[in-house]
């Protein structure tokens, strides 16, 4: 391994691409992917988890299956960019349990935000509801996903090049 803690080999890039595809896969058959062997495999992926490389795995659920087949992108505009304010709606939408992803932004809006919901009324519950007792806020504006065009854990740019 490289000394730069942040430094990843070949090697690290294609054990990580290959706990990418499958989080699951067992130290035998990781080995055999990147021509380790078994213990090597474990003893380098256990260093991706300590380093902070691998930070957890998950499973991700077919949220169409469970009945949340509707994504909605709320883009929501605060009334003023204080420190206060912003601490004050980012330690509520958390609360939001409608809410899978929020992230403060740059640009024409403040935050971005990713909802699931069964159907358009239940959309609009979860807008009374959640999203409009958040406190700070100016304006919301939802964008409803037509349907998904790529979704990726990993931008393939950070494996180019490994065989």
């Amino acid at each position: 391994m490289e000394s730069d803690p942040h430094q990843l080999d070949r090697t690290d890039l294609r054990l990580l691409r290959e706990i990418v595809e499958d989080g699951r896969i067992s130290d035998v058959a990781l080995g055999e992917k990147v021509h380790l062997s078994s213990t090597a495999a474990a003893r380098r992926r256990k260093i991706l988890e300590e380093r902070g490389m691998v930070p957890r795995y998950a499973a991700s659920p077919d949220l169409v299956r469970l009945g949340y087949g509707i994504v909605v992108h709320v883009s929501i505009e605060l009334v003023s960019q204080a420190e206060q304010v912003l601490n004050e709606f980012e330690q509520a939408v958390v609360k939001c349990p409608s809410m899978s992803y929020c992230s403060f932004v740059s640009g024409d809006t403040d935050f971005m935000m990713t909802v699931h919901v069964r159907s358009f009324a239940d959309y609009d519950r979860v807008y009374r509801r959640e999203l409009s007792t958040l406190p700070h806020v100016a304006k919301i504006r939802s964008s409803f996903v037509m349907r998904p065009v790529a979704q990726r854990t990993v931008p393939p740019v950070l494996f180019e090049g490994l065989k």
